[in-house]
Formats: structure tokens, C-alpha cells, sequence
């Protein structure tokens, strides 16, 4: 059976979301970014490592009735599969009953901060009750006894009660399960559940960007991660530009241990320019995990891994003189928004404009600038600089558990049923509406026209470089 794993997230999206996120996704910001040789943009979504994974659909689940002001609405309640790339599967559940599961949907890892556990009260208690449910606990005898369920707890009921429990926390929702065993045991998870803190990261890399001169050592990296170890890729063009991946003492290294610190060490006479090292390992996912979508589909809780592939990302850049920028980016969903982190190691001002706005680090400096965005509003921001270099930032921000009160619940089904919407199939979830579903498309137009005036707001705090999760 899987080690099992919990994350809480939910969002109601709407014809009115899909609208916005279509007339925002041509957001570009432009800035400028020293010293790269790099003619092709960098594209980065917002992953912060860890695992990688493709859902395949619901495989284990029973039925549950949504109450709600329109009526009771029946739909499905159970574990999705997820296959992990690289190798491996991961079992999940839902934690976004308001929206649908896309077709073949590509999912990463994903720290609370991204989602809407952020700012959950109850996202512990989501993770308690993935740790004492199915199928962390799969002898479902002695699960039926501690629940004090009547009858035989079958597979299924299992699911679909800890779905409903999980229901009842994520989305804040009247829901009940259809079957009494299954019943029982969601009234026993939800009356039990303690809050718990958010698990670790099975894998990142802090901070994900730095820079300096050449002739220095880079960094530096701090390996995070639940895995024994993990292995060390140098640059791919690390036998022509001399770029090695050492420890702090200058040794060159090719894997390392959680906690370990890596640097790019830079020849002295290196051409300003940038590189990239990842990190690979091989380990079970910790419960309690979010896994977040690259497109408008439901985000997910680790529930079960198997042993599963998974790796992270951290770049270099460096150059004589002039400005030496690091850029990084994270969903946050605490200000609704995409933050910016931008560090300057160089000995002049790095200026750029981001979202029509200006924007200057001083040399030595760490900043961050969060770009409010609407939810489910795509974006795409790139920032250019000499040389050619272009880092661009893409991806999409999800992190309410209803973006209206239209009373649509997504029905979540046993195999892929296309609906299209906007030109996009949606997969393992239909949304049901009581309504017209040309008027609330014309509402969401309507609502992204407004939004365009205010999305160049930007928001500058100044901190740390962050450590992730």
C-alpha cells in the first residue's frame, strides 16, 4: 500500500474565472536582466520541486450527496491515481470539490503557501485525517472498530468517507456520504481530526537562484529533502564552459545528503553567463503534500506514494561587473498574488519593469515584488536583459476554495468524460449548473475587462531570501 500524504486546497471556478484568466493570459511584464548569454526566453512554472505527476483518474470511490441551496446534488468520492514522472504513482484526493479534473492534467508539488491551505485553519486537520484513514490505514476491520462503523467497510467506503470528511474542511461544505458505513466513518474522521503541521518537501533546492562574479563560488544551495540522498547533474555544458558543482570546500561533488550545501563554481576568466544543476532523488512523498495543476484543474492531497522520482531545479548567473541578478518566483496566496524575488550580488542597480512598473535593486539587495493577480488568472511574465537573456515565469493562480457563490459543484466521475468549456475538455470532474452557461461566461468577460485596470498594482516588501518548504 502507499505511504500516504495530505494537502488542502479549494477554489470555485466558474464560466466567470475561465473569462478572466482568458483576457489576462497575454500579461507580459518587461524588465531587464544582466549579464546572460542566453538568446532563447528561460520558461519557469512555478514548481519548487519535488514530484511531478500525471492524473490518470478516479479508480476507488463510492457516492456522497452535496447539499446546497439549489438543491442536493449526487456525485462521486474517492481516490484519483497519479503517475509519477520519472517513475512511480501516487494515490489522491480531492480537495476542490468546485471544479472540474482536466483530461491527462499535469501536477506538481506544491508548497501550502501556493494553494489555498495557506490560509486554512483546518488544513492540519485535513493531513490527520489522511494519516488515520484509508489507505494509510487499509486494515479496514480494525478501522471499522476504532470508527465505531456498522457492517463491513469496503474499499470503497472507505474513500469516498474520508473524501467526505476531507470535504467537509476543504471546501466548507453540507456533504454527506451515500453509503451508512461510509457515513459513519466521515463523521468519525471529522469529529477526530487534529490539526497537524504542513510535512516537508520531499525535495527542493534553496534558493533556486543566485548569482555572483566569476572566480567565486556561487551559492549557497541548501538541499532540502526527506530522501537518504540525492544525485547531483552538473551543468549539461559543464565540460566546455568549467563550471563545476562543489561543496564548500571546492570538491567536486555528484550527490548529496539533506541539509547539504552546494555552490557553482565559476572559472575566473568565464564570459558573463548562467547554468543550471539539478537534483534527483528517489523517495515516498510525505502525507500531507499539496499537488497543484499547471491548468484550471482541481487541486489535489497525496493520500498514498510509492517509491517516486523527484528532482529540483537551481540556476546560476554571473558576470565582471555591473548588475548581477538572481530571479526566482512563488505563488502567494496569502496577497493574492505571483511574488518576484530579485537579488542583485553585482556593484550597480539592477532596474527593470515588471506589469508596467519600474523596479530597481540596489546592488547587495533582495527584494520581493508580489503581482496581484485575479484567481484562475494566467500569466505570463518575462523579463529580459543584455545578451540576450529573457527569464520568463508562467503559470496560473488557484488559491480560493470558491471564486463564487453560483452554487455549481463539480461531479466528480469514475473515467474521463469530456465537456467542453471555453475550448477546454474537462476530464474526471463535470461541473452541473442550475443555469445558462452563456451568462455566466459573459459576466466573466465582463469581470476580466475590469480586472486589466488594476493589474498593474504591484506590491513591494523587502525580505530575506525564503526558504522553501
Amino acid at each position: 500500500m502507499f505511504a500516504s500524504f495530505s494537502v488542502v486546497s479549494v477554489r470555485r471556478r466558474g464560466a466567470a474565472g475561465l473569462g478572466a484568466a482568458t483576457l489576462m493570459s497575454g500579461l507580459v511584464a518587461a524588465g531587464v536582466m544582466a549579464g546572460a548569454g542566453r538568446a532563447a526566453a528561460d520558461e519557469t512554472t512555478q514548481s519548487q520541486g519535488g514530484a511531478t505527476a500525471t492524473i490518470a483518474g478516479l479508480k476507488t470511490y463510492g457516492s456522497a450527496v452535496v447539499h446546497g441551496d439549489t438543491g442536493d446534488q449526487q456525485v462521486s468520492a474517492g481516490l484519483f491515481e497519479m503517475s509519477v514522472e520519472g517513475g512511480g504513482m501516487l494515490q489522491t484526493y480531492c480537495v476542490d470539490l468546485h471544479n472540474p479534473t482536466q483530461r491527462d492534467a499535469r501536477y506538481h508539488e506544491t508548497p501550502w503557501s501556493g494553494t489555498s491551505l495557506g490560509a486554512n485553519r483546518d488544513a492540519g486537520r485535513i493531513r490527520w485525517i489522511l494519516q488515520n484513514s484509508y489507505p494509510q490505514v487499509n486494515d479496514l476491520a480494525a478501522l471499522a472498530r476504532k470508527a465505531g462503523v456498522r457492517g463491513v467497510l469496503t474499499e470503497q467506503d472507505a474513500a469516498s468517507g474520508t473524501q467526505v470528511a476531507i470535504w467537509r474542511y476543504s471546501d466548507d461544505v453540507a456533504v454527506d456520504a451515500l453509503d451508512p458505513q461510509a457515513e459513519q466513518l466521515a463523521d468519525y474522521l471529522e469529529k477526530n481530526a487534529r490539526n497537524l503541521p504542513e510535512p516537508r518537501a520531499s525535495l527542493t533546492l534553496d534558493p533556486p537562484a543566485v548569482s555572483g562574479r566569476p572566480g567565486e563560488r556561487l551559492g549557497p544551495v541548501t538541499v532540502h529533502t526527506n530522501a537518504s540522498s540525492v544525485t547531483v547533474s552538473p551543468p549539461a555544458d559543464a565540460a566546455t564552459s568549467g563550471v563545476r558543482i562543489v561543496d564548500k570546500q571546492g570538491r567536486a561533488i555528484t550527490s548529496a545528503a539533506d541539509g547539504g550545501q552546494v555552490f557553482f563554481e565559476v572559472p575566473e576568466d568565464a564570459a558573463a553567463g548562467t547554468a543550471d544543476l539539478t537534483v534527483h532523488a528517489s523517495t515516498t512523498v510525505p502525507v500531507g503534500r499539496a499537488f497543484a495543476s499547471e491548468t484550471r484543474s482541481q487541486t489535489q492531497i497525496l493520500a498514498g506514494s510509492s517509491e517516486s522520482t523527484v528532482s529540483a531545479t537551481a540556476a546560476a548567473t554571473w558576470a565582471k561587473k555591473g548588475a548581477i541578478p538572481a530571479l526566482s518566483a512563488a505563488k502567494n496566496c496569502a496577497d493574492g498574488g505571483v511574488d518576484i524575488i530579485a537579488s542583485n550580488k553585482g556593484d550597480e542597480p539592477f532596474t527593470f519593469e515588471l506589469a508596467g512598473l519600474e523596479h530597481t535593486i540596489a546592488a547587495g539587495e533582495t527584494r520581493t515584488i508580489t503581482v496581484p493577480l485575479q484567481e484562475d488568472q494566467a500569466y505570463d511574465f518575462t523579463i529580459h536583459g543584455p545578451g540576450g537573456f529573457t527569464q520568463r515565469f508562467t503559470g496560473m493562480l488557484d488559491c480560493q476554495t470558491r471564486g463564487s457563490e453560483t452554487g455549481t459543484v463539480a461531479q466528480t466521475l469514475s473515467e474521463p468524460s469530456p465537456a467542453t468549456v471555453g475550448g477546454a475538455a474537462s476530464d474526471t470532474n463535470l461541473a452541473e449548473t442550475g443555469g445558462s452557461g452563456v451568462t455566466p461566461l459573459i459576466a466573466g468577460i465582463a469581470i476580466g475587462l475590469v480586472v486589466i485596470g488594476g493589474v498593474t498594482l504591484v506590491v513591494l516588501r523587502r525580505r530575506d531570501t525564503p526558504t522553501g518548504n
